[in-house]
């Protein structure tokens, strides 16, 4: 084919979605002598194709018209250089990284030891921990997932991993950003670990002292997702100050699940100045195999599931999912059975209550008017209507826990609470002990704080939203007497929180992420935890709050099978009878 006679120039941007770099033609009327142009320059199995926004190009191919001369002319901008640069990195790193890493979790403690050699932390770490830092901190690495189960001790590997770094001259500074329960948690761990070797700032407050903050000279910054997308500009002027000298640490990666959220895209700009990026989550994917795509993508720039086509399907993306991570996937995962071997065991038991006589009525009656409604609709009109349909189902969910939130003047005390009298009377008062008491409805919680107010109840959920507070509160229910019980909503408190001065939890109702449910099981069960730790779990006959907790226990297994969990069902009363005559459980679930 022979080359165009026509002069083209090109301007080069990023991407939206940070997949492909876009040229956007100069002094040109046809899109298509562009294009041409382009394809006479590249390879012929180049990824090139016109889109609304300009002609994407992806970036091994684009790289090409950065490091050769070429007969047409292309300005590139910092961002879209250095968005090369950073992939031809990793790209160029990851073999070796990669082998380096599987070797480490295959030899395990000796070759990390060797590996690590020069760190102050090996005296205090424990052994999987220096398995994990030796994976942070090898040559030329650009990142890891540490998917280590919650209560394993993700924030110390990750503390010595940074001071490491450190002491090698590799890098300079860390950005955490990590759920608002938190920030006050991870600069206590810095002082517990490090002494005042590292100042660690808290970027949280006004907006006054959140910039303060950003400007002010620290070693560590530790925000929240909210901050990070608020004040990104200004973390990235942090950041290019010291480019591939800053660490990105995401704490809790699942929040970064969703590829379009204004969350994910921020932590992926911010990511190009960051020499290295580690994600921290013990249920990285708690909701579908999908969860695990952006956090593997933050840490390797995109380069694991380059590529991949995923089912949209749960099931059929499961095994696909699985594959890639095990071939490609930069991680290392930790499960408690294994490394805390002293760690007591749990128990789960589920209480299974009638609605009360009017509860039932109204929660009868609310699911007949679903039902009629939903068998009348056509399939456009369910889609059209899908919220609506929603909210009413959650409503009924709603009247198994605080039918007065449902219906105005309902005055009947609730079936949960009635038997939660007991229950509290019983663990609290006779047999001494502390209990966390989860809840997702704000309404309900209103009550049980007022409720229980008898056995110095504290509160921890949306309301108590300062750092301070809620800080406060985790410190009085751990080390004061006076106060035995702590209601808290999981998706507030459910991450991050050593609660293991109680080893009852007692789930008077949950959210429907299973996020939520799970890292909040692990409050109580952690390292310090000396005594067996059950669970007790509400549950509603006869309405969907069974189903939906089935539903949660379906993608815990999910979720464990992803990463090659060997885990165990608990064995449960249910379950022999299940084995044994499954048409009776319905009957015997009644009978109680």
């Amino acid at each position: 084919m022979m080359r165009s006679q026509t002069p083209f120039s090109f301007d080069v941007r990023v991407s939206g979605n940070l997949d492909a770099l876009l040229l956007m033609y100069r002094d040109c009327t046809d899109p298509f002598l562009a294009i041409q142009a382009l394809r006479e320059e590249l390879p012929t199995a180049a990824k090139i194709r016109m889109s609304s926004a300009g002609i994407r190009v992806a970036p091994e191919d684009a790289f090409l018209l950065h490091s050769h001369q070429s007969g047409i002319e292309v300005r590139w901008t910092e961002e879209s250089q250095r968005f090369l640069v950073n992939r031809e990195r990793v790209r160029k790193a990851y073999p070796k990284v990669h082998a380096t890493i599987h070797e480490i979790k295959q030899s395990g403690e000796t070759l990390a030891r060797q590996m690590i050699s020069d760190s102050d932390g090996i005296h205090i770490l424990d052994q999987h921990q220096i398995v994990n830092v030796a994976a942070m901190t090898v040559a030329d690495g650009f990142g890891l997932c540490l998917f280590d189960e919650q209560g394993a001790g993700k924030t110390v590997t990750l503390i010595f991993a940074f001071d490491l770094l450190s002491a090698r001259d590799e890098v300079d500074q860390m950005l955490i950003v990590a759920p608002k329960s938190m920030l006050s948690e991870w600069p206590k761990d810095f002082e517990r670990f490090c002494g005042d070797l590292y100042r660690v700032t808290s970027v949280s407050g006004s907006g006054r002292e959140k910039r303060a903050a950003v400007k002010d000279r620290s070693d560590v910054y530790v925000t929240n997702f909210e901050t990070i997308v608020s004040m990104e500009r200004h973390f990235e002027s942090l950041l290019r100050l010291r480019p591939d000298r800053s660490v990105l640490v995401v704490d809790e990666s699942f929040f970064i699940k969703s590829p379009d959220a204004k969350r994910t895209l921020a932590l992926r700009r911010l990511r190009e100045w960051c020499g290295r990026a580690f994600v921290l989550c013990g249920t990285p994917a708690p909701n579908a195999p999908q969860d695990l795509v952006q956090q593997f993508t933050l840490v390797d720039l995109g380069l694991a599931f380059d590529g991949a086509v995923l089912p949209r399907g749960r099931k059929e993306a499961m095994p696909v999912v699985r594959q890639i991570v095990e071939d490609r996937g930069l991680y290392i995962r930790h499960l408690k059975s294994d490394v805390l071997s002293d760690l007591p065991s749990r128990r789960f038991h589920r209480l299974y209550v009638h609605l009360r006589p009017e509860q039932r009525v109204l929660y009868q009656k609310l699911r007949d008017r679903l039902a009629e409604d939903l068998r009348s609709a056509t399939d456009i009109q369910f889609q059209r209507e899908y919220h609506t349909f929603l909210a009413r189902r959650t409503a009924l969910l709603q009247v198994c826990s605080s039918p007065a939130t449902v219906a105005e003047g309902h005055t009947e005390i609730p079936a949960k609470l009635v038997l939660l009298d007991d229950l509290l009377d019983r663990f609290i008062r006779r047999n001494g002990e502390k209990v966390v008491l989860w809840s997702f409805y704000t309404a309900t919680i209103d009550v049980m704080v007022e409720r229980y107010a008898r056995f110095g109840t504290l509160r921890y959920d949306g309301s108590v939203s300062g750092a301070l507070e809620r800080g406060e509160t985790v410190r009085r229910f751990q080390e004061d007497d006076d106060f035995r019980l702590l209601v808290a909503n999981p998706a507030a408190a459910g991450a991050g929180l050593t609660l293991h001065r109680s080893r009852i939890a007692v789930y008077e109702s949950m959210s429907n992420q299973a996020a939520h449910y799970l890292q909040s099981l692990d409050r109580i069960h952690r390292r310090g935890q000396v005594r067996e730790v059950e669970y007790v779990v509400l549950l509603c006959e006869d309405t969907l709050e069974v189903m939906e907790y089935e539903r949660l226990l379906r993608k815990q297994r999910m979720a464990e099978n992803l990463l090659g969990d060997d885990t165990v069902l608990p064995v449960t009363r249910e379950g022999f009878l299940r084995d044994l005559y499954p048409d009776l459980l319905s009957h015997n679930r009644r009978s109680q």
